[in-house]
């Protein structure tokens, strides 16, 4: 009896994190496989991010690889995965499981990364997956075509990457703000409860800033921070555009 109410409570709980993810302003920090994560990096990383999110009470997300997940979530910080395939729990070597990550206190993932695309059928199965799973679900998408293809699957949330801006330090909001503009319309068309995040060359408050401006309902980043010289400096930078737009 005991431990049933315990998974009742836990269970109680996943669900009220989960909802409170999916009506969040995210800050997605996505790891990636750099160099600069490997070993205990990762840790240095989610300790700094979290430390910030606390700072500024703002929602921070850490996406580390796969191998680094299980010494990410002791970490008070919510987790992501940076993939997630269509198997099941068995016979399955080498693929990542959403039941197995929802064990292993991971939260949600991103879905169809522009470095690792999936097929239509296979995004669809996902989102429905995590959401039976109570995950959120963040899909990656190119273009505002996409955008509007994928927002009607009812994501949690819809990733607009254009792949040649990702990397670059040429921020989507200051390059192609109307990718951006075109990409809140097209999320709010579906009518439903999907919102926007914005990704791409990000490095600067500024570029948080001006993403925010234009409706974005969060960023994902990750060679802007993972990638610069001190961690919890360029966390800060970015955190003060969500405390700002708060304000206004």
């Amino acid at each position: 009896m005991f431990n049933f109410i315990l998974a009742f409570i836990q269970g109680t709980l996943d669900i009220e994190a989960t909802t409170n993810l999916a009506e969040s302003i995210l800050f997605i920090i996505n790891f990636k496989n750099y160099e600069e994560i490997s070993a205990d990096n990762s840790l240095r990383l989610a300790k700094a991010a979290s430390k910030i999110a606390k700072k500024h009470k703002i929602k921070i997300i850490v996406c580390p690889p796969q191998h680094l997940i299980s010494e990410v979530v002791k970490i008070p910080i919510t987790v992501f995965s940076q993939h997630v395939d269509t198997s099941k729990v068995g016979s399955t070597t080498g693929f990542i499981v959403p039941e197995l990550l929802k064990k292993s206190r991971v939260s949600g993932s991103l879905i169809n990364h522009s470095e690792h695309r999936i097929a239509s059928k296979d995004i669809e199965q996902i989102v429905s997956r995590l959401k039976s799973l109570k995950m959120i679900s963040v899909i990656c998408v190119k273009n505002v075509s996409e955008a509007k293809k994928y927002a009607k699957l009812n994501p949690d949330y819809i990733a607009i990457e254009p792949p040649e801006l990702i990397g670059s330090g040429k921020a989507v909001s200051r390059e192609k703000p109307e990718i951006i503009t075109n990409s809140v319309k097209a999320v709010k068309d579906a009518k439903n409860s999907t919102r926007l995040l914005c990704g791409a060359g990000i490095v600067t408050g500024d570029d948080v800033a001006k993403a925010l401006e234009l409706g974005a309902h969060g960023i994902l980043v990750a060679s802007g921070i993972v990638k610069a010289k001190n961690w919890e400096k360029t966390i800060d930078d970015f955190a003060w555009a969500f405390t700002k737009s708060r304000k206004i």
